[in-house]
């Protein structure tokens, strides 16, 4: 019987450790916190969304770095396999909008609850508050692991399933990237992912705490289009967050880097600029003696009233029938085209993911086995992977976790 080492009690971690231990492995899962899953406890605003119940082509087109690499992975685990997977021990779930996937007791603890029995039962050791120190590799080989309380455990195959450097407090500090280092492997540049964004303009802070829904953003570089999507955002203290600028930044975040970028907000993208003319015709037709500021509540939430009427330049307390075409149409103009400038990325501390990690390049995309040192797998978020938001992600982790443990255990077979 072939045993195996997994690196990280996550959910790539998680996954390797029920796929090496399925196939017949003696598996030792090593956790350095005092419990498993303490990252994924918090994804999805604590409900976790498990997958995306999209076509596995859109998987493809939802991953920004790799993609390609991911064929055999996506392949041999798929989005439909995961849902079965759950399913089959006993975690009910249900599909939302944009296709996103969670538990139908909205609660990540039961996806933490259900993979921890899965271990259980398949055998496979849990060890808490085991911290990994560095690798050991002998003539080429990865051979087992070195604890920080000095202790050496052995193993056939070992796989670093140890995450990013986002959410550092869940444990996620970046051990696996030093454990890729030490044996050659090249880590690329890294970044926060699916993380907020900081905007220059005063209205942002007013804004804070306000959500919009249905909204299409646009992300752009002079006159050059960098991103578009419609969804729902949030305004914040410092800017914007909500699943289309999380998203967003994962695309424009290199980019922002080096220079500001425009973030165009269109409020009505149902409506076209003829139609909200109207629309707006009809409003200012019904308040015509009111004042300016007075005959638009129905146009907007509360909070955004006063700023859009401060950046309409048409004074507030001018009376609706003394508004000129002109500064109506500019009105208009202003709902489909509200702009604010994005100056920054927030931290680590707020990123959802990180971006870059070990080269794919020097991991065989149809084992996840090290191309330099034999017996070595990597698996999730440690790897230069990273998509957009909506189940993405993690349908990356439950793949490439499935395909590390399940090559792992069937190595010495080989």
């Amino acid at each position: 019987m072939s045993s195996v080492i997994v690196i990280g009690g996550g959910p790539a971690g998680m996954m390797a450790a029920i796929s090496a231990a399925e196939c017949g492995a003696r598996v030792s899962l090593l956790e350095k916190n005092e419990k498993l899953g303490k990252k994924l406890f918090i994804t999805g605003k604590g409900r976790c969304n498990l997958t995306n119940a999209a076509d596995i082509e859109e998987f493809f087109r939802a991953v920004i770095s790799n993609p390609k690499f991911l064929y055999s992975a996506f392949y041999s685990f798929t989005n439909e396999q995961t849902i079965a997977f759950f399913e089959s021990l006993g975690l009910k779930t249900k599909v939302e909008r944009g296709g996103r996937v969670f538990p139908q007791s909205d609660h990540s603890s039961d996806v933490i609850s259900a993979l921890s029995r899965e271990l259980s039962r398949r055998k496979a050791d849990a060890l808490l508050h085991t911290e990994v120190k560095e690798l050991i590799i002998e003539e080429g080989r990865a051979a087992g692991v070195l604890l920080s309380s000095g202790k050496k455990l052995y193993a056939d195959a070992v796989i670093v399933a140890s995450g990013g450097i986002s959410y550092p407090s869940t444990g996620s500090t970046g051990d696996g990237y030093r454990f890729a280092e030490s044996c050659g492997h090249r880590v690329t540049e890294l970044s926060p992912a699916l993380v907020p964004m900081e905007v220059k303009e005063w209205y942002a802070k007013e804004l804070m705490g306000l959500s919009l829904r249905n909204i299409q953003i646009r992300i752009t570089e002079g006159k050059k289009k960098l991103y578009e999507e419609f969804g729902e955002m949030l305004f914040t203290h410092y800017g914007v967050t909500g699943p289309v600028i999380l998203s967003a930044s994962s695309v424009v975040g290199n980019r922002l880097k080096q220079k500001e970028l425009t973030l165009h907000i269109d409020l009505k993208p149902a409506l076209s600029e003829e139609q909200l003319d109207k629309r707006v015709l009809r409003e200012f037709e019904a308040n015509h003696n009111r004042q300016f500021k007075n005959a638009v509540d129905s146009l907007f939430p509360a909070k955004l009233k006063p700023v859009m009427v401060e950046l309409s330049e048409i004074p507030e307390d001018k009376k609706v029938h003394e508004i000129t075409k002109e500064e109506r149409l500019r009105f208009v103009r202003l709902i489909k085209d509200f702009t604010m400038t994005l100056t920054n990325l927030r931290g680590y501390n707020e990123a959802i993911i990180t971006k870059g990690g070990v080269s794919v390049k020097e991991v065989d995309p149809g084992t996840m086995e090290s191309k330099k040192v034999s017996g070595l797998y990597f698996a999730g978020e440690v790897l230069d992977l990273d998509a957009v938001t909506g189940g993405y992600n993690l349908q990356i982790a439950w793949s490439t976790g499935y395909l590390a443990g399940m090559s792992a255990a069937e190595r010495e077979k080989n």
